[in-house]
């Protein structure tokens, strides 16, 4: 288990003594902080440049919830005719958006196979990659 300091760290500061120091470590889990429904709950990454208007690049983590009521304009993972993707959902206008730059909506076809997979809850960006094949 990772020890939790409630703090919250600015990235300007160099050179002090931890500010963290005067903190008592609480012991929290990364599942209790970042996971709302363990059990229906799974880890993806995200791959490409479509979203990084909703600060989701290629290679984070996505963390996605099939327990989460969709609402509108919720990021989501579906799969679209057999490919996963990950989209903002416009429930209103039946389209995924993107938020990348110039990207235009898809709108939901006669036709297409569509399923929600689950709410994209949070999002980790990788600062280095991982050591072991996932």
């Amino acid at each position: 288990m990772l020890k939790f300091i409630p703090i919250k760290a600015s990235a300007g500061i160099i050179g002090f003594e931890s500010p963290a120091a005067e903190y008592t470590q609480l012991n929290l889990d990364l599942d209790q902080l970042l996971i709302d429904h363990p059990a229906a709950t799974y880890i993806g990454f995200a791959e490409g440049e479509s979203m990084m208007g909703d600060g989701i690049f290629s290679g984070d983590l996505l963390i996605v919830d099939r327990a989460q009521n969709i609402q509108d304009q919720d990021v989501v993972v579906a799969n679209l005719n057999g490919v996963f993707v990950c989209k903002k959902i416009d429930k209103v206008q039946r389209c995924l958006l993107s938020s990348g730059q110039n990207l235009p909506p898809y709108f939901l076809r006669e036709g297409d196979e569509f399923q929600i997979e689950g709410v994209v809850t949070r999002s980790i960006r990788l600062h280095r990659p991982f050591k072991k094949q996932l």
